[in-house]
């Protein structure tokens, strides 16, 4: 019997689409394909890799009628926050623009006379991206564009959750002509995956998901000298002073902790007060999260959907209960259809009297819950939000730029914000410390973790 993949939708639990595996012969093809395409590509102009790109980001984005009701079936976003192609085209539009610059040879910085000396930077092969199904396509982005940018050959397996991502990805690219095996999407089993990994035929590997996904990558990984990107869990913070803009901070934190029913990577679901100006910010969070409403992704009046599976919801409600258990205070307490053990249907809450004893400030959490401390001073709050094994991001929420630059310097994370959260620039670097992986994306220096450098000495007068 062939094994297959079902993606079991959260909407109403049907199975919304299932595909074969491949077979061993067929993700061996793969790979050769891979390479031999990749020979050639890393010969194209940078100039003309642009053209192709921004001619799939055309044909996916043509694509998008078809695809937010598709992503609401697969992973239960709304549909009327319409997909996610104002990022995609963002992110894609300036890895395009930078690569020329980005992936220029680097001269030696003390000329010599007679030698010519610099640093090339060549793509490093075959480059695997493991899309996890929370941003589908965002994620998966970041990777696939810098990396055939760069003049590597892509090999895409997506989220089962989000299985048909992976062939609307493959659809644009066909749409726009890229030569054939520069870019495939493949269905694979975790076996198949493990195996693929250690057989030394990919180059380097990008993998977006839990910390105990990223160890078993490195594992199969062991001993291939690939390199790795790993984007793993998340638990970020976010500080309130006394002197934040409130009706913003209030709004912007919501948002931050809520959207995507909570499964963004860099959410906020910690949240640590100022005690100046501790009440009036619950009271506004608290009236903020009450707008919500939680129902079906396909009605246009939905704001939060379902969670991607019940076990994820699952899981915020065993989060809930110790921290209840412990003494936390639960504020919203919203009544919605399904929301029972078992189902992916979830309201959002909002904890206070919460401590680090809980796991809901500890442990990733991934949906719509949100527990909110006071604390006395910056000492406090940068105690708090280092006290963490996680460190994607922290928001610092003040009109103070140097207080924030001075607290920020202080925190263990990859990206510092002011004033915002829970928003990717692909000007800058998008990286974490700690358990939240190793490795780095977008901005040029995307461009040298899918690289390799290679030096030319070369003596012109002899």
């Amino acid at each position: 019997m062939t094994e297959t993949v079902k993606l079991k939708s959260p909407i109403d639990g049907s199975i919304y689409a299932e595909r074969p595996v491949a077979t061993d012969q067929a993700v061996n093809a793969a790979v050769e394909r891979a390479k031999a395409a990749q020979e050639k590509w890393a010969q194209v102009p940078i100039v003309e890799r642009g053209k192709y790109i921004l001619a799939m980001l055309e044909a996916l984005v043509a694509m998008t009628d078809e695809i937010v009701p598709e992503i609401a079936w697969q992973m239960g976003r709304p549909v009327r926050y319409g997909g996610e192609f104002g990022g995609v085209k963002e992110r894609t539009n300036y890895m395009v623009e930078i690569a020329e610059q980005a992936l220029k040879s680097v001269p030696a910085s003390n000329p010599k006379d007679g030698f010519r000396r610099y640093v090339k930077k060549d793509p490093l092969g075959v480059v695997m991206v493991i899309a996890p199904w929370n941003y589908p396509y965002l994620t998966a982005v970041n990777t696939i564009v810098p990396a055939l940018m760069a003049g590597n050959a892509v090999i895409l397996k997506h989220a089962a959750q989000t299985l048909l991502v992976g062939e609307r990805f493959q659809q644009a690219f066909d749409k726009a002509g890229l030569p054939k095996g520069v870019f495939q999407n493949v269905v694979l089993s975790h076996a198949q995956t493990e195996k693929l990994l250690g057989s030394g035929k990919i180059d380097h590997v990008n993998f977006t998901g839990s910390v105990g996904g990223g160890r078993a990558i490195e594992k199969a990984a062991a001993g291939t000298f690939m390199t790795l990107g790993l984007e793993l869990g998340g638990k970020d913070p976010a500080y309130v002073l006394p002197d934040a803009k409130m009706d913003h901070t209030v709004a912007n934190l919501v948002d931050g902790a809520f959207y995507n029913s909570g499964q963004c990577c860099c959410g906020i679901e910690r949240v640590y007060v100022h005690e100046k100006v501790y009440d009036e910010f619950v009271e506004g969070f608290i009236a903020e999260t009450k707008n919500y409403v939680v129902g079906n992704p396909l009605e246009q009046a939905t704001t939060m959907g379902p969670m991607a599976q019940a076990r994820f919801a699952d899981l915020i409600r065993e989060q809930k209960a110790e921290a209840l258990r412990k003494g936390a205070k639960a504020h919203i307490n919203m009544k919605v259809a399904n929301d029972k053990a078992g189902s992916p249907y979830l309201a959002p809450e909002v904890l206070t009297e919460v401590d680090h004893q809980m796991s809901v400030m500890r442990e990733e959490s991934f949906g719509p819950i949100v527990g909110i401390m006071k604390v006395r001073n910056d000492e406090e709050a940068i105690a708090l939000m280092n006290d963490s094994a996680y460190g994607l991001t922290a928001s610092i929420w003040t009109r103070d730029t140097e207080r924030a630059v001075a607290i920020g310097n202080r925190v263990e994370t990859g990206t510092v914000f002011m004033n915002r959260c829970d928003y990717l620039d692909p000007a800058l670097v998008w990286t974490g410390v700690k358990d939240t992986g190793k490795g780095a994306g977008l901005s040029a220096i995307g461009y040298d973790n899918l690289t390799r450098p290679k030096s030319f000495h070369l003596r012109e007068a002899i």
